[in-house]
């Protein structure tokens, strides 16, 4: 919202610089976003009369102009301007006057003539453009010589409030002035207007079909209204600072009252009505032309404005252009309503435009106000336009009720951290409009009409904090004493995990959790993902079931940027379906590596990455636990280069090389390595135990198996493992050997076991007893010792 600061003072002047006030509802929650000045600086500028003109004896567009600029005597001025004549009053820049632009005025001839400065149009002045092309007409009664600064309130500040959604109180200058009266304890005096004399006994009937999408409806007939006279300046003044364009007067008179009172009105032309006004819901089809040269058709979600012949308007949205006043209009009917902001909110995207007053009444407008701005606007009217106005027509649907809240003195303390007097809080309250009624150990207090976000104690809370003053609240009290709590042996703390990926060579990427329909049935066979109602675009209409289709969309970021060598990872949630149709969110780490395997450099030969160098990095991460990776089939990997991650029984996730159908159909030149695993099973880790560093002589054995080529190393050395005792320290594989000598479809791998007794030396018939015991688990398996 953008109002004029002067204005605001002619009903609530806080006595503060602007600066000083735009920092006062900033911290109040009213944030200013600028403050300027009405027009740009500039010096030496008068009201002159002009006196007298006669035609430049050498130039055809040229004349030569007397002025009375207050000086004592006229001056001479050459103008070329084409509406300049004697008797107007124009701004009058006097040599040594400084322009906008740093342009200065000095004496000067011009074609052979002596002109002792400059007669000036808005645009020259720096002020909104007026629609006049030539000088700027002053009023006939503006004061010769008086500074053009002055006259006009040049200096005036305009500010631009960001008004959050619940503060739709504050779009007006009524509603400002009570909330400047309520932080500063200045006097608060509303415009005064007093009820019409009634001189016409024409009405217009109303009547409300939709009750509970309108509650209030407000009609008037003002006859015989002259739809051409012009809007006064001081209006047309107030509605440019407030960003609002003149129209014309009746219309301006209508806007004018939206911004001084928050209540948007509609003027219609009398005569172009049909019977009475009805408020309904439209019917499927109804068409509209609108003011805004729009042709709609109208949905049954929206409330309009009706008579008995068809639509009037888009209630609380949108004018039509058959029921506009216009110059030739005779006979008005003026229109104030209270309409549900639930009907309105959501109908300016529906339809592709909004209004100021769409604005104002999705976020709700105060719904006892329509009288008086029936009778403010009824004012105006008669005198800029004149008539005779007839009785209001009201009729009343479903209106909202007030609502009562206790607060307690004790609570707004607790939640402040300051205490504010009984008195302080009354006070307060009392200005803020909410009526307080003192109850043991705090107050009772009921919303206004015009506050629509008082529904609970902590609302009155904020009010009292925020009006207080947070700046008020001493630093101390927001200050607590930290205590340290122990974290849980069988828990490693996140930041290890991020820390650790980093060593290993990746970096973190955030991507969204709104994704591409068709990346979740590419990378998660899904079909029924979770749709968003409210798309941010078409592209990320479902919430993702994996990482993968943010961490390949990355990859090809970085390949269009020349970025050959890829590692980066993602920790975030990911989204499913319950089968009760609940959503259930799973937070899992994820990876890709692409490209080589090292930077190049001259040591090393230069090799892509491959399954084995991601399965380290993953049991890196998952250092510690005795996980297993089994061969598997996943819809965005390779079936014979993926791998699921068990651990305790169950999967946890997987690692892979990415599918070569989606390696095509993403434009990746070479395979990339993915995996993902739940990042619960990745934090939790086992509680750390602690040994003696045995001071005996540690065993080797070597032993060589056959296999089936299809049997994995992971089921030898879970087979191994769980027959091997508290003596085995270490059973791994260090050889696999395919070729001669060896049954076809068979395979030889060499492990190693490490032996040591912490209390004793081996012997050789208790490591041969446990080597037996290892050949014999192994067998059973379906290994063969080799021979």
């Amino acid at each position: 919202m953008q109002f004029s600061y002067n204005w605001l003072k002619t009903q609530a002047n806080p006595n503060l610089s602007a600066d000083d006030f735009a920092h006062l509802l900033t911290m109040a929650g009213l944030e200013v976003e600028e403050v300027e000045t009405a027009a740009p600086a500039f010096s030496g500028v008068v009201v002159a009369e002009v006196k007298s003109v006669d035609k430049h004896p050498d130039a055809d567009r040229l004349n030569i102009t007397q002025v009375d600029a207050g000086t004592g005597e006229w001056i001479q001025i050459v103008c070329g301007a084409p509406n300049v004549k004697a008797g107007i009053k124009v701004p009058c820049a006097l040599p040594g006057a400084v322009l906008p632009g740093n342009f200065k005025i000095k004496p000067t001839k011009m074609r052979g003539q002596v002109s002792n400065g400059m007669l000036c149009s808005t645009d020259e002045l720096g002020l909104p453009d007026d629609g006049v092309d030539g000088l700027h007409i002053l009023p006939a009664d503006a004061p010769i010589g008086q500074n053009i600064r002055d006259y006009l309130d040049l200096d005036d500040a305009v500010m631009t409030l960001k008004i959050t959604p619940n503060r739709a109180d504050c779009l007006s200058i009524k509603g400002l002035a009570r909330e400047v009266a309520a932080l500063t304890q200045c006097e608060n005096t509303p415009a005064v207007f007093q009820a019409a004399s009634v001189k016409s006994a024409k009405t217009q009937a109303v009547q409300i079909d939709a009750a509970a999408d309108c509650g209030r409806f407000i009609s008037r007939v003002i006859e015989d209204v002259d739809a051409r006279a012009s809007t006064p300046d001081w209006m047309k003044q107030r509605l440019a600072r407030s960003g609002v364009r003149s129209i014309s007067a009746l219309v301006d008179i209508g806007n004018y009252v939206m911004l001084e009172l928050g209540q948007p009105m509609h003027v219609f032309d009398a005569d172009k009505l049909n019977g009475r006004i009805i408020v309904r819901r439209a019917v499927n089809g109804e068409t509209l032309a609108c003011l805004n040269e729009k042709n709609v058709t109208l949905a049954d979600n929206t409330l309009v404005v009706a008579d008995e012949k068809g639509v009037l308007s888009m209630a609380g949205l949108m004018g039509g252009e058959g029921s506009a006043v216009s110059d030739g209009t005779q006979n008005i009917v003026l229109e104030a309503a209270w309409f549900a902001p639930e009907i309105i909110a959501g109908k300016s995207r529906q339809y592709g435009f909004g209004s100021d007053s769409s604005f104002r009444f999705e976020r709700g407008v105060d719904w006892t106000l329509q009288a008086d701005a029936i009778e403010r606007a009824t004012q105006l009217v008669l005198e800029i336009c004149g008539g005779r106005a007839g009785e209001k027509v009201e009729a009343v649907g479903n209106l909202p009720a007030a609502n009562t809240v206790n607060l307690r003195l004790s609570r707004v303390e607790k939640i402040l951290g300051v205490a504010v007097s009984a008195q302080q809080v009354e006070t307060i309250l009392q200005h803020l409009g909410l009526n307080p009624i003192a109850i043991e150990g705090g107050f009772k207090a009921v919303s206004p009409s015009f506050r629509f976000d008082i529904g609970i104690e902590a609302d009155l809370i904020e009010e009292i904090g925020r009006v207080y003053g947070y700046e008020n609240i001493p630093d101390d009290q927001t200050s607590g004493r930290l205590k340290m709590l122990p974290l849980p042996e069988t828990r490693q703390l996140r930041i290890d995990v991020y820390r650790q990926m980093a060593a290993r060579g990746y970096q973190e990427v955030v991507s969204y959790a709104f994704v591409d329909e068709q990346w979740e049935k590419d990378f998660a066979d899904n079909a029924d993902p979770i749709r968003l109602q409210n798309p941010l675009a078409a592209q990320l209409s479902v919430m993702r079931s994996t990482l993968i289709g943010g961490l390949v969309e990355i990859l090809q970021n970085n390949l269009n940027r020349k970025q050959n060598r890829v590692r980066i990872f993602e920790v975030a949630r990911v989204f499913s379906k319950a089968s009760d149709g609940l959503f259930i969110q799973n937070e899992r780490i994820g990876g890709l590596l692409y490209g080589s395997a090292l930077p190049e450099q001259w040591g090393e030969k230069n090799r892509n990455v491959d399954f084995y160098d991601i399965k380290a990095d993953v049991e890196s991460l998952l250092a510690g636990k005795a996980v297993q990776f089994v061969k598997a089939l996943h819809p965005s990997l390779h079936p014979g280069r993926t791998a699921e991650i068990i651990f305790e029984g169950r999967p946890i996730g997987f690692v892979g090389e990415l599918h070569p159908q989606w390696l095509q159909k993403y434009d990746l030149p070479q395979a990339a390595l993915v995996f993902e695993i739940d990042m619960a099973a990745v934090l939790g880790k086992e509680k750390t135990t602690y040994h003696a560093v045995s001071k005996f002589q540690p065993v080797r054995r070597d032993l060589a198996f056959v296999m089936p080529e299809e049997m994995s190393h992971d089921a030898l050395l879970l087979s191994l493992r769980h027959a091997s005792g508290k003596l085995v320290r270490e059973i791994s594989v260090f050889d696999v050997y395919r070729g001669a000598g060896l049954p076809e479809g068979a395979k030889s791998m060499a492990v190693k076991v490490i032996l040591q007794d912490s209390e004793a030396t081996l012997t050789d018939e208790t490591v041969e007893a446990l080597m037996d015991k290892l050949i014999k688990a192994a067998e059973s398996a379906g290994a063969q010792l080799r021979q």
